[in-house]
């Protein structure tokens, strides 16, 4: 490795002979022109720059930064590097009182100097190789021609740990990073062979991958180092377009998976116009994955799915709200999907609220999301085909054992858990079914692979039901849990709930930010409800924030309205994680289902974006019927839409409110719509993934045939024999939605 990339270095430098003669044609030339621009729109203060010229030190260091820890949780050598761009880019803004200023750039010239002369390495690869390298080319687009020559050189070893064969440079979010910052140093070098190959592999990794977990889910124990597997594949955009940045399957649509998509946006926009401008269909996929993937993973399509993140929730501000600069950089490059785009871009720019609604289940994250124009609502889980949550990484997220175990966060202004996670209770996720131990296990326990295969949802883009046979990796506990969406409100059932500690087991139904008054229904009379913790016997709903918990039968509830505290540290062991006390006012509901629970139950019904007056109606209590409820079966009807939403977990039937029976011939999601007394639409999933064709039975008359499905009546039996192929290979856990 060493001689590949002392060659590469050497083959560098002889560029560098003369560095700032420009031979570039005019399409690398206006590229160079874009990069540059883009690089120096952030104008820097000149309160920031006076600063840091007068602390900075005569080594040219500056006071606060620890530049002797190298490791994974510290390297503030960063710090140095952002201090260098900020004043380059003071140096180049006409505006700035510091343009052109002497002193600036002499201290930039110290600044460089020092950093080359030590060559800072860190434990934790991604600085050296990405981190280091994007700053120091920043540098160089912005000032570097005006550096001393002999300085600049010695810099390009540095830089040039980023490339397209680096050890890191993996298929997915850090090839793609890693090769732009590659390219834009061939730019700055003049190196128009390599730009033209570093540009081709960042527009051709705009593709879909094979995910390893549809085959692994059932065989991976055959293959060596199973998801672990470096060459195994998987990594990028998956098939339903979510994001796998790594081999164990985690959803990282909102972490990597963004910073993926924004490193081909930028350079769609930075090649638009050029020879270098990416293929239509390219840009096709790029939009497809961004509106489908990102945009559907966030709420509203703009502020992220806490239940879509990571360790990043030990952050500060992770939850905040994403800019409309993707969207609008998108528009510039094709009308492909335009009126959408401009969508996203109004609702994150002006706030309005957004005009399509979704269901969407990314099978091969485990991941399922529902919009309505006033809430969002999503589920988050595993099975055997991927791992329950990521690694904490750097010391980061070391509490996250149990944010994949059906976690369900509901949102209707979409900062409803922002930055709550140094005081958050771990062990009552919102809508995970959880032992509550005295602590949680240590940190490198976190991550597991799930247990179980029958995972998924069914949907038909608009409506969906979720299932989970949950199986912990961490507790002796099982539960089967389901989820049933509609239009104002959505139903969560639980049974087969056993576990084998003598410990208590709950249900979160929510623990959000405490924005308002609780009020309760109690005997049918309303109360509010002051703060503290308590359990309240008889409860019909509980109202928090425009949200209402509805209780088919009165229900005994766990509530606390109280302040909790905590620290970033508790979750982070960072460097510049704070250590000071973090309060906040929290709202938590949860059902108590005992010490060594065996086969209990839950229903509760979520009605956002609501009032007390509506919700003394009983209006979605009046609509909602709960068919089954049990480890077998779970099944709800909404008799206004005319949906009923089915969870086989074996072969089995279930009978709807008008007396009409379904039958499964196997384990599966269904979903009928209905007008009157007929069907007219049919959705099915196979949550195992393993179904080449789907049978079920209706006792209504339907003989039609149409593409990949049959249906014949038996005068005999009553009922309409129904088959159905199902998707195979990359689409195995999508669904088939059927116009009858």
């Amino acid at each position: 490795m060493k001689k590949i990339l002392t060659g590469y270095v050497l083959g560098l430098l002889l560029l560098l002979v003369p560095l700032w003669a420009f031979s570039e044609s005019s399409d690398l030339l206006k590229i160079r022109q874009r990069v540059v621009a883009e690089l120096m729109a952030p104008m820097p203060e000149d309160s920031r720059v006076r600063a840091l010229l007068e602390t900075q030190e005569e080594q040219g260091t500056w006071p606060g930064i620890n530049y002797q820890d190298v490791s994974r949780e510290a390297f503030e050598h960063r710090v140095h590097l952002g201090n260098m761009v900020t004043l380059s880019r003071a140096y180049k803004t006409k505006a700035s009182k510091f343009y052109k200023s002497r002193k600036v750039k002499q201290s930039i010239i110290k600044a460089l100097s020092f950093w080359v002369e030590n060559d800072f390495i860190c434990d934790n690869w991604w600085h050296n190789q990405i981190g280091t390298p994007n700053s120091l080319v920043s540098l160089m687009l912005i000032i570097g021609q005006e550096l001393p020559e002999d300085l600049v050189t010695r810099a390009q070893p540095i830089i040039g740990r980023a490339h397209i064969n680096a050890p890191g440079a993996r298929p997915g979010g850090d090839r793609i990073k890693i090769a732009s910052i590659q390219a834009k140093n061939m730019l700055f070098i003049d190196d128009q062979l390599t730009f033209d190959k570093v540009v081709n592999v960042i527009e051709n990794e705009i593709k879909y991958v094979e995910w390893i977990g549809r085959e692994y889910g059932y065989t991976y124990r055959l293959y060596s180092g199973g998801f672990s597997n470096r060459s195994s594949g998987g990594r990028g955009i998956q098939y339903g377009n979510s994001f796998h940045h790594r081999t164990d399957g985690v959803n990282n649509t909102l972490s990597y998976g963004l910073s993926y998509a924004s490193a081909f946006i930028e350079w769609a926009v930075y090649t638009e116009g050029t020879k270098y401008a990416f293929a239509e269909d390219k840009l096709d996929r790029l939009i497809d994955y961004y509106l489908d993937g990102i945009c559907k993973t966030a709420v509203f399509g703009k502020f992220p799915d806490p239940g879509a993140k990571n360790r990043s929730v030990c952050r500060r501000g992770t939850l905040r709200a994403y800019g409309a600069d993707a969207a609008e950089k998108l528009l510039q490059t094709i009308d492909y999907r335009k009126t959408e785009l401009e969508e996203i871009a109004a609702i994150r720019k002006t706030g309005i609220h957004p005009t399509v609604s979704h269901a969407t289940f990314f099978w091969n994250t485990e991941h399922f999301s529902f919009q309505r124009p006033n809430w969002f609502t999503s589920v988050r889980m595993y099975s055997t085909r991927n791992h329950n949550m990521e690694v904490p990484y750097n010391s980061e997220g070391l509490l996250n054992h149990h944010r994949g175990d059906g976690a369900n966060h509901i949102s209707r202004t979409g900062d409803e858990y922002y930055d709550i996670f140094p005081v958050f209770d771990y062990q009552k996720v919102p809508g995970a079914t959880v032992m509550q131990k005295a602590e949680l296990p240590a940190p490198n326990e976190i991550q597991k692979l799930g247990q179980t295969q029958f995972v998924g949802a069914v949907t038909d883009g608009l409506y969906g039901a979720v299932a989970f046979d949950f199986k912990s990796p961490h507790d002796p506990l099982i539960a089967r849990k389901s989820w049933f969406f509609f239009d104002d409100e959505y139903v969560c059932l639980g049974a087969g709930i056993s576990c084998k500690s003598k410990l208590p087991v709950v249900t979160t139904i929510n623990q959000c930010l405490l924005r308002d008054e609780v009020v309760i229904s109690k005997d049918g009379k309303r109360m509010k409800i002051e703060p503290g913790e308590k359990q309240l016997e008889q409860v019909d709903w509980v109202f928090h924030d425009g949200i209402g918990y509805v209780f088919p039968t009165s229900k005994s509830i766990h509530l606390k309205n109280k302040e909790a505290k905590g620290s970033w540290w508790r979750i982070s062991k960072q460097s510049t994680s704070s250590k000071e006390t973090v309060s906040e006012d929290i709202f938590s509901l949860w059902l108590d289902h005992g010490k060594r629970p065996s086969d209990e139950t839950y229903e509760y019904l979520v009605v956002p974006a609501t009032s007390i007056e509506q919700l003394e109606t009983q209006h979605s209590k009046k609509n909602i019927r709960i068919l089954s409820n049990t480890p077998l079966v779970q099944a709800v009807e909404n008799q206004a839409l005319g949906i009923i939403q089915v969870v086989f977990y074996q072969a089995g039937e279930v009978i709807f409110a008008d007396g009409m029976k379904l039958m499964a011939d196997n384990p599966g999601i269904v979903m009928l719509k209905t007008t009157g007394n007929r069907v007219s639409e049919l959705s099915v999933a196979d949550p195992n993934r393993e179904l080449s064709k789907f049978h079920l039975s209706l006792s209504s008359k339907i003989e039609q045939s149409g593409e990949g499905f049959h249906s014949s009546w038996d005068e005999v039996e009553k009922r309409s024999h129904i088959v159905v192929e199902m998707p195979k290979e990359n689409y195995a856990g999508n669904s088939v939605t059927i116009k009858l």
